[in-house]
């Protein structure tokens, strides 16, 4: 961690890796330029300097390849319907103190910046009245603005969440009408990048918590926790993370970029 300043408090990461995968079974396990891509998601967690690495996975495969490169697991059940659950599973089975920092690293994420594993983490660290924190970066393209798959998220003075949407909010009501809206300078429209880090009590709380009506029409995990009254902290950044694995050509183009990488740090030629 020689390039990030210390947190007064460690932080540990968890990464939920399930076996099962509609578009890419047993993702996990893909190899990318020679190695399993979680070994690779792992490689990322530990550059962050976090104390500790687990991950929580539904799968004996999946363990051991964990356990054959030196990692940390837990089993999980298959019931698990979000990766949050699988988390808490996870912190029931250790005696981590309440105000521990969990940050939660998706398993098909190979290409995460550790450098925003360490900001989120130290974000909740430095806010104390958060029982979460997340990380968002600005827009400034009209495509992002309007895209639904792109979420966006409204940040209050003291830099808490006011609201998480798939629509374009804030909404500029002299521009955003028009047949051909600009996106206007100045106007703090932030991407939300959906990494996450908790309290131990809080992801606690989470797991009790019944879903509310916000959460399920806009189909955004995040707004239970803010509908209950939780503080989500919003730390900014302008490194939006590369995107993870969900398909195929997501495979080829994450391999592409790693091998590059790879032969690169040998000082061969590419």
């Amino acid at each position: 961690m020689d390039d990030m300043k210390a947190m007064t408090q460690s932080f540990c990461i968890i990464i939920p890796a399930r076996f099962g995968s509609s578009r890419l079974p047993g993702k996990p396990l893909l190899p990318i330029a020679g190695k399993p891509m979680i070994q690779h998601v792992f490689e990322r967690a530990k550059a962050s300097g976090a104390s500790e690495i687990i991950v929580a996975t539904d799968d004996q495969r999946i363990a051991k390849t964990v356990d054959a490169f030196g990692g940390q697991y837990v089993m999980t059940a298959k019931t698990h319907t979000s990766g949050t659950d699988r988390l808490a599973e996870v912190i029931e089975t250790r005696q981590w103190d309440d105000e521990q920092i969990i940050v939660n690293l998706q398993g098909d994420e190979p290409l995460m910046d550790p450098a925003l594993l360490h900001q989120v983490a130290t974000a909740l660290n430095d806010t104390p009245e958060a029982g979460m924190a997340t990380i968002a970066t600005p827009i400034s393209s009209q495509e992002e603005v309007f895209n639904p798959n792109i979420v966006k998220v409204v940040i209050a003075k003291n830099g808490y969440a006011l609201y998480f949407s798939r629509a374009a909010i804030p909404w500029v009501r002299d521009t955003y009408g028009q047949e051909t809206p600009e996106v206007i300078p100045g106007i703090p429209t932030y991407r939300h990048l959906g990494l996450y880090a908790y309290r131990v009590k809080t992801l606690k709380q989470i797991t009790t918590m019944p879903t509310c009506d916000l959460e399920n029409a806009e189909s955004l995990e995040q707004l239970r926790p803010l509908w209950h009254g939780v503080n989500i902290y919003v730390s900014i950044s302008d490194t939006t993370p590369a995107h993870g694995v969900d398909t195929a050509e997501d495979l080829n183009r994450v391999e592409q970029l790693l091998t590059r990488q790879e032969t690169g740090n040998n000082g061969t030629a590419s």
